[in-house]
This record gives C-alpha cells, structure tokens and sequence, in this order.
C-alpha cells in the first residue's frame, strides 16, 4: 500500500493551514492537511492489510501525518506487551502535543500496575512529549477507580520550562479537582505548583461544568497575582 499516495490524495488545504497554526513548533512544509477521521480510517486500512509493523519500523516519519498514523496504530493495538513496546519506541520521535495527545492506547489500562511504572519512567524524561505523555496517562486511567493521593504528591513535583508539559501539568490538576475535588484542593490551597500551572488550573477548572459555582468561587480566592506568562 502506498499510505503517501492515499494521504495527499485526502489533503486539504485549508485545513494543513489550520493544524500548522495550532502546531506552531512545527514547520508548515510537514503538514500535508487530512482530518483526524480520515486518518483513522487509513489506520484500520493499514491495520487490515498487515502492514502495521512495516510502517511502524519507519522512523523518523516525514509527516505531521505519518506520526498521526503512527499514533492511531499504536491505539489499535490489542495485546498489551505490543502496545508497550511500540509505544516506547515511538516516544522519542512525538515533536508536537496533537500527536502526543492522538497516542492512546487502550490495552494499557488492562494491567494497570505495569501502566502506572511505565508512566513514572516517562514523567522522569527530559524529552517534553515523553514527560507529557507519562502525566497523560495518569490522568486517563488513575483519577478514578484507582486514585491515590500519592499520585498527586509525585505529579506536583514535576518542573519544567516547557510550554506544553505546564499545559499537561495544569491539565491533569484542573480534571483531578472535577473528579477527586476533595482529595485535590490541598494541592492548590498549599501552592505545591508552579505559579503559572497553579493559575491555570484554577481557570481550567472553573471552565469545567462539573465543579460547582461555590467550588469555583472558592477557587478564585486562591488564584496568584504578578506571575510570568508562559504562552508560546
């Protein structure tokens, strides 16, 4: 199959301008400018065909798209131990956050002990979609049934200048207080983050319909003043 051919045949150029904008440490000239759905689609084609493994063995992808494909394979993937190493070797390679975010596997939550090691090792990484991803993880599958308040503990004392780790930072928290309110507050009552992280957390919270309007009040009085913005 000649995935290349396929991906230019679906492009569209009003959306390529659109995903370099929202990827802007991107170079323009890697995005080729096909929708999400479509690229699923590609991926349960290449799936089908067996030529998962042949295109994963690729790397480094040329593409914005390549590593979108690459991400959706990995996300198919139904055996666990697959699952895992594939997406160890794919981490180095993630350069933005769309794809980063795209990776998500769900065969990882089908031995949660191993998932939780893993995701520690990642948020130890100096490489910025690797850490991102590591806290990713503890926010999809470890804020509900299987919560510890030590996880917060470990997550809050991650620092980083990167852009897009603070977001995944502020994030995690900000989803935390919509599901674990209680257990969380301290977290933002001590001022255990990063100023900046600390601030966006309480705005992404008070965005959320599942915090309370006294909730919101009450996280409003603990926003911090005269902090340094971290826009990219």
């Amino acid at each position: 199959m000649n995935y290349l051919e396929e991906l230019f045949s679906m492009k569209d150029d009003g959306y390529r301008s659109f995903m370099a904008k929202l990827t802007p440490n991107l170079k323009p000239d890697v995005f080729i400018g096909v929708r999400t759905p479509e690229l699923k689609s590609l991926a349960k084609k290449i799936k089908a065909a067996g030529e998962d493994v042949a295109f994963m063995e690729n790397l480094p992808h040329r593409y914005f798209e390549e590593n979108q494909l690459h991400a959706f394979l990995i996300s198919l993937e139904k055996n666990y131990d697959k699952a895992m190493t594939s997406t160890e070797e794919f981490l180095p390679y993630i350069d933005n956050w769309a794809t980063c975010d795209q990776l998500s596997p769900k065969v990882l939550k089908k031995d949660l002990a191993k998932t939780k090691e893993a995701a520690y090792h990642w948020m130890e990484s100096k490489h910025t979609y690797t850490l991102r991803f590591g806290v990713e993880v503890m926010m999809r599958y470890f804020l509900d049934d299987y919560f510890k308040v030590e996880y917060l503990e470990r997550i809050s004392n991650i620092r980083s200048e990167e852009y897009y780790v603070n977001m995944m930072l502020a994030w995690y928290f900000a989803t935390a207080l919509t599901k674990q309110y209680e257990a969380t507050l301290f977290v933002i009552e001590e001022k255990k983050l990063e100023p900046w992280v600390h601030n966006k957390t309480i705005q992404k919270a008070i965005e959320s319909y599942r915090i309370s309007e006294e909730q919101k009040n009450y996280l409003r009085t603990l926003k911090l003043k005269k902090i340094k913005s971290k826009e990219h």
